[in-house]
């Protein structure tokens, strides 16, 4: 019962606040050929082309920071590519070195004994 009661007295409300959006100027695109009068017309195309490039440039604003973005990122990657790669040929030529060692042990005839071998009972 109450409820009902409490509907009843706000659906005017609802109704007046539903009623008066529509009525405000929302900026945007507007049919300008409904103005009867030329400076109304005329207004309202001004309005149009004001809303066009306040648009435009927000949106261009909007790309360039994407840009510098995306470039900066490409800078990025770029230097930790030329990392990665000076990376690559250090630890190639260190296995071209470390085989090139391995080669040479290999092939060397094996070390004598540095010391002379002692002779049989002398000292």
């Amino acid at each position: 019962m109450i409820a009902r009661f409490v509907l009843v007295l706000l659906m005017p409300i609802v109704f007046y606040i539903t009623t008066t959006a529509h009525a405000q100027d929302v900026p945007g695109i507007e049919i300008c050929t409904v103005e009867k009068t030329m400076e109304r017309r005329t207004s309202c195309l001004q309005s149009n082309v004001d809303f066009l490039q306040k648009t435009i440039g927000k949106l261009t604003s909007d790309h360039q920071q994407k840009l510098d973005a995306a470039n900066r990122q490409i800078a990025s990657l770029q230097n930790a590519l030329a990392s990665l790669q000076k990376l690559v040929t250090d630890l190639q030529a260190a296995q071209v070195k470390l085989t090139e060692d391995m080669k040479k042990k290999v092939d060397a005839p094996p070390a004598k004994d540095a010391t002379p071998a002692a002779k049989d009972g002398t000292k």
